[in-house]
């Protein structure tokens, strides 16, 4: 199929070239010139394993094309996918500025058989706008879909090629027969591909991000009252874990989600509640638990160190808000170097991929080392924010050698607490007994 995908951030840029090594003719549309420019030497604007091969490789196979120009791309396309930004608002409304934008422009190009595809996280309502807006704008009918992404970051290009599921809203029964046809090379594990109305497509989104969040806010909160009354969480986790009707999955406590998606997924759910009436309780709960436990790392160093922290040096291992990403939006990271720096703290940081991101917020502020050993130097404690898998098998020995003292703050429970004990450190974690 020929297919335009307008958006190269990562779900824009990640989906078009899936689908354009499936086979397809893909052109990926940016008003960023520069990152136009860029794509087409094979720099790739974020990280995510795996996606740069598949660029280059789709690309020099002319499978995959990149572009400015959408006036010209749309006029032959067969499906136009929109995959903006649409970020939290001041009102915690989605800012749909991006989506009108493209609606508006593409409108007196669009072919009469195209079929125009929203992939763009939209609050409900928001499909059915567009295929208002359209059929004003050109006068006819124009077939719209709403194609809900369901990536993870870190394993975005797995997700999208082994999908748990692939859902599509529609108007028309002929436009998700298309769709199917064009996911099925993905479906031949017998995955189920979804067909529903527009806003029960837009909704199934929103749901699913914040049933995930609501896991994380619920396991951090028992986490800390595990804590408070000398139980260990990871016992408590393995015991409902086995529970089907639970499981594992986003059990794991730390210092709370970050990311483009679940907060502001979170939020927007409960701004669209309180434009109903209604008064999304749940909602607001999950969202207050994790901007608290964002500072959980803080008030254990407090708690240890004492109210001023000048002085006092900090290594600080992983930036981005989880593992497998530079993304680093909402990262727990950030709350906790702020309350460093206000506090009067020297802050040592390290990041496989994130550095340059942060860098870019805070200057000389911090300190960037390129590997995580060069910030244990003399330092009183390390702190861990971000669970990557290099993180996991330290040498311990010179993690004690390094450190002023064998002091760990861990934010993510990477280690066992009582091995942790035998090796001699004084180690705190989440949620674990004693600490």
């Amino acid at each position: 199929m020929r297919i335009v995908m307008i958006g190269t951030g990562y779900v824009g840029l990640v989906t078009g070239t899936c689908l354009a090594d499936s086979g397809n003719e893909v052109t990926c549309v940016d008003i960023n010139q520069a990152k136009i420019d860029g794509l087409k030497k094979g720099v790739i604007p974020i990280y995510e394993p795996g996606l740069e091969e598949l660029v280059r490789r789709n690309f020099h196979a002319k499978r995959l094309q990149f572009t400015t120009d959408l006036a010209t791309v749309t006029k032959t396309a067969q499906l136009v996918f929109i995959a903006v930004g649409t970020p939290q608002g001041d009102d915690g409304n989605a800012d749909l500025s991006a989506l009108w934008a493209v609606v508006d422009t593409l409108a007196p190009h669009l072919p009469t058989t195209a079929i125009v595809v929203t992939k763009s996280t939209v609050p409900v309502g928001t499909n059915r706008m567009v295929y208002d807006r359209l059929r004003e704008k050109t006068g006819r009918d124009v077939s719209v879909c709403s194609n809900p992404e369901f990536l993870k970051e870190g394993c975005a290009i797995d997700d999208f090629t082994k999908p748990d599921r692939v859902v599509v809203g529609v108007l028309k029964p002929d436009v998700g027969q298309v769709m199917h046809e064009l996911y099925k090379p993905f479906l031949r594990t017998e995955r189920p591909f979804l067909t529903m109305g527009l806003e029960s497509a837009e909704m199934t989104k929103y749901v699913a991000n914040c049933m995930l969040a609501t896991k994380i806010s619920f396991i951090n909160e028992m986490a800390n009252l595990c804590e408070a009354v000398g139980a260990d969480v990871n016992e408590v986790r393995r015991g409902i874990g086995h529970d089907q009707r639970i499981g594992f999955q986003f059990l794991f406590p730390g210092v709370g989600y970050g990311g483009s998606c679940f907060p502001k997924d979170v939020r927007a759910l409960v701004a669209k509640s309180q434009s109903h009436g209604l008064v999304p309780r749940i909602l607001q709960a999950v969202d207050d638990v994790n901007n608290q436990q964002k500072h959980v790392l803080f008030r254990k160093l407090i708690a240890h160190f004492g109210e001023s922290l000048t002085g006092r040096k900090f290594a600080v291992w992983g930036l981005s808000f989880k593992p497998r990403t530079d993304d680093i939006r909402e990262a727990p990271a950030l709350v906790l170097i702020e309350e460093l720096l206000a506090a009067g703290a020297q802050v040592i940081v390290h990041d496989p991929v994130a550095m340059d991101n942060v860098r870019a917020i805070y200057g000389d502020r911090v300190t960037f080392c390129p590997h995580h050993y060069d910030t244990l130097e003399a330092a009183d404690a390390l702190v861990i924010c971000t669970e990557w898998p290099e993180f996991r098998n330290p040498d311990f020995d010179y993690l004690k050698h390094k450190l002023k003292q064998p002091l760990i703050f861990d934010g993510r429970n990477l280690w066992e607490a009582a091995a942790m004990a035998d090796r001699g450190f004084e180690y705190f974690g989440i949620g674990l007994k004693g600490k």
